[in-house]
């Protein structure tokens, strides 16, 4: 007997394996079925053989997409995790992991007091850090230690005065954050063919794309800009004045060693740099040791442009008590491009409909009447402030004005600074009510409305958001 089907079959074409409709598939497991038995059977959605052909298609069905996902992952323009790491490594390139956030701290105490690798400290929410370099308290009184998050992930860097010592030590009395680098997730499916992609010019030499692809493979690196100024002046591109025939890297993450090394074994001889931060490399050409000669690399390492956000959603009995931090999950989701689409790059333009569909999709509460931006790189107002719980006290505007609803900056201001409401200031000095209570002594700050549809990050700047800085707006 020759077995025969009116289940049709996928196809191989132009377009790869195209599998075919499941109401195709049904509709030939129902003729199969009634032709086994004569034609005698009905199907009415209610019968035993309904319930059997239903479940031969979603077989079918399971199978025709597994299928799919396999003959797609040999695509780099659609390969996701195994199959996509897969494709990476005939690149040499392995898929970034998740990366703690290190933090700067004071460590105050006696003289000569050991503070060990694996001191533990805590921030206000939680977090544990360990200390990844062990030192002694010099005659000062303070030595400035790093200390690694126990966990993975974007935790913010706390303010000054947002940690403390969680595992007593003995003559160890004070600690205090002076700077801090936050922590990324695991390099996402967009991210990484981004790398991929540009690591094949790194084989190349001298062409912008080599150096970029170069740097962007180097472990730990997050994000990375080149550009040359080809001329024999000066000229400025958005904020950097780039020296006569210079090349210009501006990268965020990474060890220095390691990209200015990729720098120079990638750009022209002769060729100048723009940057503020310089490193010596020495030619690894053997024929030169014991002595080999010494360069001078230079490079940008970025500020960072805080980006603060604003979102009017309408009001209802639909919006829950959690709007707040499900609406700050998914901008920082689509920030870091882990929803799909770009994340926020240096040099880059980040547009408020960017960032629509993440929260649309959250349900049928979030219904979007306004999302705007704002950036810290491009700041309302200059000023110099104290901050006594939720008092900021304003001293001197050096640019701009202060108002409600601006988000605060500062080197030890917490996230989510936002300017609640008028004290006796009225744009100028005076004192203004914020939303975060904390202690924050005297310093420069600036202050953000996102009321914008659009913010242009500098090509000297990295993109950073704490999802703290969100004012939700239900109306």
């Amino acid at each position: 007997m020759v077995a025969v089907t009116s289940v049709p079959s996928p196809a191989f074409g132009p377009l790869g394996f195209v599998a075919p409709a499941e109401s195709a598939v049904l509709a030939g497991a129902q003729a199969d079925m009634n032709a086994a038995f004569d034609g005698r059977l009905v199907f009415n959605g209610t019968t035993p053989q309904d319930q059997l052909t239903v479940t031969e298609t979603a077989i079918i069905g399971d199978k025709n997409a597994q299928f799919l996902y396999l003959a797609n992952g040999v695509d780099p323009a659609y390969a996701t995790g195994r199959l996509q790491d897969g494709i990476a490594r005939i690149y040499f390139l392995t898929r970034n992991p998740a990366l703690p956030t290190v933090l700067q701290i004071a460590c105050g105490g006696g003289q000569g007091v050991v503070i060990p690798f694996g001191a533990l400290i805590t921030d206000a929410s939680g977090n544990i850090y360990y200390c990844s370099n062990e030192g002694v308290i010099p005659a000062g009184g303070s030595i400035t230690l790093s200390f690694t998050a126990q966990a993975t992930g974007p935790i913010p860097v706390p303010a000054s005065g947002g940690v403390s010592i969680y595992q007593a030590i003995g003559g160890w009395d004070t600690v205090s954050c002076s700077s801090g680098i936050v922590g990324t997730l695991v390099e996402s499916r967009a991210e990484f063919e981004a790398r991929r992609a540009a690591s094949v010019a790194k084989n190349a030499s001298g062409f912008l794309a080599a150096v970029y692809g170069a740097v962007l493979s180097v472990p730990n690196v997050i994000d990375a800009y080149a550009t040359e100024n080809y001329t024999g002046a000066p000229v400025t591109v958005q904020g950097v004045t780039l020296a006569a025939n210079s090349l210009y890297v501006c990268v965020a993450g990474g060890l220095s060693s390691d990209i200015a090394q990729a720098i120079w074994t990638k750009k022209n001889p002769g060729c100048a740099y723009t940057g503020n931060t310089s490193v010596t490399v020495y030619d690894p050409n053997p024929s030169y040791q014991p002595t080999p000669p010494a360069y001078t690399v230079k490079f940008e390492i970025p500020t960072a442009a805080a980006i603060s956000f604003s979102v009017v959603i309408k009001n209802s009995a639909l919006v829950p008590s959690t709007a707040g931090a499900q609406i700050s999950a998914a901008l920082n989701n689509a920030f870091l491009g882990e929803d799909g689409g770009p994340r926020a790059r240096i040099g880059g333009t980040i547009f408020a409909s960017r960032f629509y569909s993440s929260v649309a999709v959250l349900g049928a509460w979030a219904q979007i009447i306004d999302i705007q931006i704002g950036s810290n790189g491009a700041p309302d107002a200059d000023f110099t402030a104290d901050i006594a719980g939720t008092v900021m006290t304003v001293s001197a505007v050096a640019s701009g004005a202060l108002a409600v609803g601006q988000f605060v900056y500062g080197a030890t201001v917490a996230a989510g600074t936002l300017i609640t409401s008028l004290g006796s200031g009225t744009g100028g000095t005076g004192t203004y009510n914020v939303a975060v209570s904390q202690t924050v002594a005297s310093e420069a700050m600036t202050s953000v409305m996102p009321n914008q549809n659009s913010v242009v990050i500098d090509i000297n700047q990295v993109p950073t958001f704490a999802p703290a800085d969100v004012n939700l707006t239900l109306v």
